[in-house]
């Protein structure tokens, strides 16, 4: 008997099942979506391609099959509590699919499902069970559904009837839907017991959905329409079915997860299967390890909002289970680089962000274990006292404070209160969060795409660009928009938008602005402000009519500036240069985080958890410049995304690819891929020079430079800057930091000078201070003489300590800019009896109109009314009561 299929072999079976019957394979899209500001994260197979559904984004194929990656943690999709403690709880997981759009319907996708479960997987017919829809609310039952599955030899018993909630399906309250129609597969061994139905018993496990896009509805509650194009849209969780085929009745049981929990048991020194509660902390590190591994590669960093955020509660709580397993030191990156190990043949951005993944992962869990065990202490005095009081809620206050100080996620709290039979007061901790961020958290920060360039892209064709090759060329009006709005004219001063046939504006993507530049036509002159790229398939210009009237139809010439054009070529390509020079100086963990090119100059966000040193900063600006000096030709070539990958290219944060990739070699050193202009030859960049360098964010820093005149602009006004320096000290210029150095010292000493000769002067006026016996404590007070210094008045008092050796000492001032100073100082034996300098000269600077404070044996105070140092003063007398 042979071995059954592994989760690997099945992802590849179904792909290459749909692609023999006319799919086009696709690759997974991105787990951050891309224009889609309703979802947290990647979370279905059809996500990628919902504007394709809506006939918004036009594709050169009907039909699709892809493995998409899924998250489903944060937001409405959220299954983080119960990953660990069930069988098929996933934060990340993997949804095969096959999709047409328009093109088979129910016929054919049904025929293939039953096909492939029966067929390529082998599953065996008498425990598998499908679901229709049974007709409810008005719409009517899909019993051509039934019929299919009838005709393709399922039983009628194992086909059964389900209500909207459970075999219908929407994009939303408006939009394509349809009925829907699921495959179950039976788990216990043994047969299918009487009376156990799919869709009502846990005995039979969903693995496949297939939805029938065939109505659409135009308003909420509104009437169903049918659509003139149905569509069909299916769904595989992969974990699911491996259990199916590998007989498991849970998916971590597969091997799937195997490797991964043999990984965790190693760590911890424990078996897998001894004991339930480190059985779940195992699942729960193999778990979470997928989704960082994969959510990390996509491009989000854990931190404190958005899906940064949800990230940080997904990473640790896998380190607090690690930590409960035993494991007392760093482990997470170990069972992260097992996923990257697994998976990296079919993800191939594992592979390539390897380094950056294991030092973000390394870098999150220090940072987290330098506070855990004082967080958990916090609990653990909180659960002392509610034991005491016989309370059973952990206050709103104390959860604000453990994720405020000790960066432990809400959730993580509540999963520890429940394990000592408490509850967390989240309404409370939720008011603390709302004050603190005056309301500012949520949402995902991604923009929604204004809805004419949504109607426009699905009935205009998609814009030809011609800039990699010229910078004028000839286009023709296809539509114009004023403030949202289409028009067919607009005539002088107007500001409108259009959208050509044809154009050689570069407009704004991959961090690259967008042309500026002329157009012309027979009848009007246009100034073009900007290029933009609302939806992936439209170039727009933002123009202003300089003269005439412009119109729908018009043929235009257009010129690009080529002055602007080039500096941001240059710029560009030195962004390529620097992102190698950052990988070879500080090592291949670094990642561009980001980048925005203009025409003066460049910022590039790059990952790295420390910032470089002044040397390594030289250095790469040495690599890049001799890299601008060898004058190497760039080259660019259009190929598979898989070629792309496979040769070496490095794919940019947050971009999102298609089938056919451009990538572009600025020198042998870079290759990218990239759909942004560049230079011709390093040459043309001139001379690279980095004017800034800074930390935006935790593990994220930045980069500004400036090239070709940019960067001999600054150099020459540095130099102006050096000569006049020179001039006013009077020095060779290679001597101005020598002179600058020796000035400083003369500054200080004449300081130090200044300060001696003020507290000579200070403690030689004998009589000004006053000495009294108060009780047992010798008080010593002295105005001292205007303007008084805070630290001369500071060794004023440590050397009236030592001479009394034994008391309370008071000064007060007035300073130079007219205010009052007060300063108190006790030795040692009389705070050890009691006496607070801090809280003396808190009361002491209500006399002069102020305030103050410190500690126990030096403490000082300003005030507005100097007139009433006297009375200060005097006043401590009354304060020493020890």
């Amino acid at each position: 008997m042979s071995a059954p299929m592994s989760a690997a072999e099945i992802r590849d079976a179904f792909l290459k099942f749909f692609e023999q019957h006319g799919h086009r394979r696709v690759g997974s899209s991105s787990l951050v979506p891309a224009n889609d500001p309703t979802l947290l994260f990647t979370n279905a197979g059809m996500v990628q391609f919902k504007d394709v559904f809506t006939g918004r984004e036009p594709r050169d194929y009907k039909r699709a099959t892809t493995s998409q990656k899924c998250v489903r943690a944060g937001g409405k999709h959220n299954d983080l509590d119960n990953v660990g403690f069930t069988a098929r709880h996933h934060t990340f997981f993997e949804m095969l699919g096959n999709f047409s759009f328009g093109d088979y319907f129910k016929a054919d996708a049904i025929a293939f499902a039953w096909q492939f479960v029966t067929q390529v997987l082998g599953l065996p017919k008498e425990r598998l069970s499908v679901t229709v829809f049974k007709g409810e609310a008005g719409i009517p039952a899909d019993d051509e559904a039934y019929e299919l599955w009838a005709k393709q030899g399922v039983a009628k018993d194992r086909i059964r009837r389900l209500g909207l909630a459970d075999n219908f399906w929407s994009m939303g309250d408006v939009g394509p839907c349809g009925p829907c129609s699921e495959i179950y597969f039976y788990l216990p061994d043994g047969p299918v017991k009487e009376g156990e139905y799919a869709g009502e018993s846990d005995s039979w496990v969903e693995i496949w959905n297939l939805v029938f896009m065939q109505f659409e509805r135009k308003e909420k509650d509104g009437a169903l329409l049918a659509l003139p194009r149905p569509s069909i849209d299916t769904g595989a969780g992969l974990e699911r079915v491996t259990a199916a085929v590998q007989g498991k009745k849970s998916n971590y049981d597969t091997d799937v997860f195997g490797p991964l929990l043999a990984k965790a048991a190693a760590l911890s020194k424990k078996q897998y299967g001894a004991n339930e509660a480190d059985d779940a902390s195992m699942r729960v590190i193999a778990d979470h390890s997928r989704a960082t591994a994969f959510l990390i590669a996509d491009g989000v960093q854990p931190s404190n909002e958005g899906r940064g955020y949800v990230l940080r509660r997904i990473m640790r709580r896998a380190i607090r289970h690690g930590s409960r397993l035993g494991l007392s030191e760093p482990f997470f990156d170990q069972t992260v680089d097992a996923v990257i190990s697994q998976m990296g043949a079919a993800y191939p951005e594992l592979k390539e962000s390897r380094a950056f993944i294991l030092e973000a992962t390394r870098h999150e869990e220090e940072s987290f274990r330098r506070t855990l065990d004082r967080g958990l202490k916090l609990i653990d005095e909180e659960t002392q006292r509610l034991k005491s009081t016989g309370g059973k809620v952990i206050s709103g206050d104390a959860v604000f404070l453990l994720h405020d100080t000790h960066g432990f996620p809400w959730d993580l709290t509540q999963v520890i209160a429940k394990e000592r039979g408490l509850d967390i007061d989240l309404d409370g901790y939720q008011k603390r969060m709302t004050k603190q961020r005056d309301g500012s958290f949520g949402g995902s920060g991604e923009k929604a795409v204004s809805e004419i360039w949504l109607t426009l892209a699905s009935r205009l064709k998609p814009t030809t660009f011609t800039g990699y090759e010229t910078t004028d060329d000839q286009g023709q009006v296809l539509a114009l928009v004023q403030k949202g709005a289409e028009i067919q004219s607009a005539r002088a001063g107007a500001e409108v938008e259009l959208v050509l046939d044809q154009t050689c504006f570069y407009a704004e993507s991959g961090g690259q602005v967008g042309d500026t530049g002329q157009l012309k036509s027979a009848a009007a002159q246009l100034e073009v402000l900007d290029t933009i790229k609302p939806v992936a398939t439209l170039h727009v210009h933002k123009v202003k009519v300089v003269s005439g009237e412009l119109k729908v139809g018009d043929a235009l010439q257009l010129q690009v500036d080529v002055a602007r054009r080039n500096a941001i070529r240059a710029n560009h390509s030195a962004t390529h240069l620097l992102h190698r020079a950052l990988k070879i100086v500080l090592g291949d963990a670094v990642k561009q985080a980001g980048s925005v090119v203009h025409p003066d100059s460049f910022r590039f966000d790059y990952s790295c958890f420390q910032a470089p040193a002044p040397e390594q900063l030289e250095k790469v600006e040495d690599l890049v410049n001799g890299w601008i000096r060898d004058n190497a030709t760039a080259s660019t070539r259009v190929m598979a995304l898989d070629e792309a990958r496979a040769s070496g290219a490095i794919a940019m944060f947050g971009e999102k690819y298609g089938e056919r990739v451009r990538v572009v070699s600025v020198h042998p050193e870079s290759t990218e891929l990239c759909g942004g202009t560049h230079a011709r030859a390093t040459g043309e960049i001139g001379l690279f020079k980095i004017t800034q360098e800074s930390s935006i964010a935790s593990g994220v820093r930045r980069i500004v430079a400036v090239t070709g005149v940019g960067a001999f602009a600054l150099v020459r006004e540095l130099d102006k800057e050096l000569k006049r320096a020179a001039d006013v000290l009077k020095a060779p210029r290679q001597d101005v930091v020598k002179r600058i150095e020796a000035l400083q010292a003369r500054v200080k000493e004449q300081d130090a000078e200044l300060k001696r000769a003020q507290l000579k002067a200070q403690t030689g006026a004998s009589a000004s201070f006053v000495d009294k016996q108060v009780g047992a404590v010798k008080v010593r007070t002295q105005q001292v003489s205007a303007p008084c210094d805070a630290n001369v008045m500071r060794e004023l008092a440590d050397r009236y300590r030592d001479q009394l050796q034994s008391g309370v000492v008071g000064l007060g001032g007035e300073t130079a800019d007219g205010k009052a100073l007060i300063l108190v100082a006790a030795t040692k034996d009389i705070v050890a009896k009691g006496f607070k300098a801090g809280e003396a000269v808190r009361q002491m600077a209500e006399t002069v109109g102020g305030k103050g404070g410190g500690k126990p044996d030096l403490a000082q105070a300003g005030g507005t009314d100097p007139s009433k140092i006297p009375q200060a003063l005097e006043r401590l007398y009354e304060l020493v009561k020890v």
